[in-house]
């Protein structure tokens, strides 16, 4: 693929770790990050530990362009995600000016009491730079250091999802490449993955920006149905497109030969 931006997720959250909760938001914001042109080289689960965000945040810290955290924005004693980005980052955790008229007023609108816990959600790292949540009460954060670009943002996928595409979206589109991204899929029937794997290999090894991938679906040999993935970065849609649907038809005329059949092709 072009160079492209790298990109961490950093989901933060001891319920994803003992299987409680499924990580939707990582898989949404890998998909998005891609589709703008980042590449995403990490997704990583850890704990609600301060030392194991301080660990991984300084991990990337000026290496990866951008480290998006999802989780632990909350009002409990175990939200702790930004006191230990401020931990990584050498700061202070500080009342936030922004975050807290944003938390006073959705709080207001509601008549409820500004309580401490609700305050918390306030505190910062010193430099930051409150993002507004549309949905729910804690506001998202972003600070960048050492020409890393860090933003924070709640657990809930509705929030996550607001605040990224209100807020984030158009912070990232001014650093995230000028290059158009398409994948194209299609699925295989009676063939098994290995028979298609060195095909697959030769397409890699002869296109530097597309990446291929093969999904079993069933059996190797018992009724075999596979789900091909083609992602193609171009400077241009019209150019990624139509490199991906001249790969697409060699794939397809490759399934015949070896006795399968295809169906269900789409692009995006």
């Amino acid at each position: 693929m072009h160079a492209r931006p790298e990109a961490w997720i950093l989901s933060i959250g001891n319920e994803l770790l003992v299987g409680r909760i499924v990580n939707t938001n990582a898989s949404w914001l890998a998909r998005r990050l891609t589709f703008m042109g980042f590449n995403v080289s990490r997704i990583i689960t850890i704990p609600d530990s301060i030392d194991d965000i301080v660990l991984e945040v300084r991990r990337g810290l000026g290496k990866v362009r951008v480290i998006i955290t999802t989780g632990g924005l909350g009002p409990t004693h175990d939200d702790v995600t930004l006191e230990g980005i401020a931990k990584a980052l050498n700061k202070n955790l500080i009342l936030n000016s922004e975050a807290y008229e944003m938390i006073k007023e959705f709080y207001n609108r509601r008549n409820m009491p500004l309580t401490r816990e609700r305050i918390k959600m306030a505190y910062m790292p010193e430099g930051a730079r409150a993002l507004r949540n549309p949905i729910g009460s804690a506001p998202g954060c972003i600070i960048e250091v050492d020409s890393t670009i860090i933003v924070s943002l709640p657990g809930v996928p509705r929030e996550m999802e607001a605040i990224f595409e209100e807020e984030v979206k158009s912070i990232l589109e001014i650093i995230a490449p000028k290059i158009s991204i398409v994948e194209c899929s299609l699925k295989t029937r009676g063939i098994p993955e290995s028979s298609i794997a060195p095909f697959l290999e030769h397409i890699a090894k002869s296109h530097s920006n597309v990446y291929v991938k093969s999904h079993p679906l069933g059996f190797e040999l018992d009724k075999p149905i596979l789900e091909l993935r083609v992602l193609v970065s171009a400077t241009s849609e019209d150019t990624a497109k139509g490199i991906a649907r001249s790969i697409m038809e060699d794939i397809i005329r490759e399934v015949l030969k070896l006795g399968g059949s295809t169906s269900s092709e789409y692009c995006v």
